[in-house]
């Protein structure tokens, strides 16, 4: 997976098609993109198939951007696995600022999180590489 680009545009008709046209224009292809909206604003969270042409197109556009490298961790498909994770970061002061859930397979999920401190991050998950967190039931 591609740098996670965490964009900002206001909320109305057309405005993640001028993005998305704009990426197409130069040869970026999406790879994968998940959003959401509060109020007046839209956040997506895109990732494409070339990071530096990614940014330079969204700098031209003047479209806010953050960017981070995603942790990538295994978590147990279970209610409360997703809590454990947050609540270990947050305990630790990491504050996450992206997340994305980007494959299951037989009972583990993983997850895609990009936070604001990655080297407290991997020491308090015990990274680099995938850990596996098993939740306390």
């Amino acid at each position: 997976m591609g740098q996670p680009f965490v964009i900002q545009l206001d909320n109305r008709p057309g405005e993640l098609a001028h993005v998305a046209l704009a990426l197409a224009a130069r040869g970026i292809s999406v790879q994968h993109i998940a959003g959401h909206t509060a109020g007046q604003q839209m956040c997506a969270t895109v990732t494409t198939d070339e990071d530096e042409a990614t940014r330079d197109v969204l700098r031209s556009m003047g479209v806010p951007f953050v960017e981070g490298d995603a942790l990538h961790v295994e978590i147990e498909d279970v209610p409360g696995s997703l809590a454990d994770l947050a609540e270990r970061l947050g305990r630790a002061g990491v504050n996450i600022s992206g997340i994305m859930i980007v494959g299951r397979r037989g009972t583990m999920c993983e997850v895609a999180i990009t936070v604001d401190d990655e080297a407290r991050a991997r020491e308090v998950l015990g990274l680099p590489g995938v850990m596996v967190l098993t939740h306390a039931r």
